[in-house]
């Protein structure tokens, strides 16, 4: 007699965790280098007019995918970049405003990520709290791309150095002067900069801290690349010898109420010539502002001069953008590929 016996066959699988953005600390020299050459040429490609059909073929790898959009926080540049990147790739971006979906409130944050993440490609979030950033990773078995929280902005820094780049070539040496509040801009902006060979100088008044893990990481890149960074409290000694001079908001989203408190405690911070014309700076520079623009922080004679690139910052986005989709989402975070 003859007895067969019959075996399960088990399979195991292996779930890799994705990777995600999250500031621009996280990311190698070189990672963060190819992010620019990668943002770059794919702007190259998208404003050239040449076998556009072609172009959109061998990009469209992510047809029929979708890409979605979780902002806790309103936005323009943000969500016309995300979308246009999106759509660049083939993907169809689903956009989840505040009234969309409250992000913990009716529904965890585990219970929210397990299920948007089960149905897209990657996650931008624009939220208010990096906490939310953090507990998006944990759960999301997508990429979560940080599209603002209240510590970093890495997608802001990607098209700010892209700006850079194409305005003097070479980054190596050049000095950037940041007059303002010590925020997410900045704290992603100053890590961005050391690691393309830039100095850095942060005036900030005395009644602000700057972020103490932001400021270690900065002193330590500074002296690997032999650059400098420093935090000072008057606004002509960050501008001497500027090539970059870069403001933001000082009233970020949710503290209107505090509006008069920040302008006395900004007083003397806006940027126009008459505080330009009492320093020495880079007979070459450049004003640089990621907008929303408000007047007490520059002038109409700094913001629309011939020395702004707020405009062609702006649309920088769509390419930084464009570049961690491809990174993060299409190579699976190989960002050296």
């Amino acid at each position: 007699m003859t007895t067969t016996t019959s075996k399960r066959l088990i399979t195991t699988t292996t779930t890799t965790k994705p990777r995600h953005l999250i500031n621009i600390s996280q990311l190698t020299n070189d990672e963060f280098s190819n992010l620019i050459n990668k943002a770059s040429h794919l702007k190259s490609i998208y404003k050239s007019e040449d076998n556009i059909e072609q172009t959109q073929k061998n990009h469209q790898k992510l047809l029929g995918k979708l890409v979605a959009l979780l902002f806790s926080k309103r936005s323009t540049r943000t969500r016309i970049s995300t979308e246009g990147a999106a759509s660049f790739f083939g993907a169809q971006p689903m956009f989840l405003g505040k009234d969309d979906i409250q992000l913990g409130v009716n529904e965890s944050i585990l219970d929210t990520t397990k299920v948007i993440s089960s149905m897209t490609s990657c996650i931008f979030a624009r939220v208010n709290s990096h906490l939310d950033i953090q507990q998006l990773c944990k759960y999301s078995s997508v990429p979560i791309i940080n599209s603002l929280c209240d510590k970093y902005h890495p997608l802001q820094a990607i098209a700010d150095l892209l700006t850079i780049r194409e305005k003097f070539g070479e980054t190596k040496n050049l000095k950037l002067a940041w007059i303002g509040d010590a925020n997410n801009v900045i704290n992603d902006l100053s890590i961005a900069c050391l690691k393309m060979g830039i100095n850095v100088s942060i005036s900030i008044p005395k009644s602000i801290q700057f972020d103490s893990n932001v400021e270690s990481d900065a002193k330590k890149l500074a002296t690997e690349q032999n650059l400098k960074f420093e935090i000072v409290n008057d606004p002509k000694l960050a501008l001497e010898n500027a090539n970059i001079i870069v403001t933001d908001t000082w009233i970020s989203m949710g503290e209107e109420n505090q509006k008069q408190a920040k302008l006395k405690q900004f007083e003397n911070y806006q940027i126009n010539q008459n505080l330009l014309s009492d320093v020495n700076l880079a007979s070459n520079w450049i004003f640089m502002h990621c907008l929303p623009r408000h007047q007490e922080e520059v002038a109409d004679d700094v913001f629309y001069s011939d020395n702004s690139v707020v405009f062609e910052e702006a649309e920088n986005r769509l390419y930084a953008a464009m570049a961690v989709i491809e990174a993060f989402v299409i190579n699976k975070g190989d960002l050296l590929k």
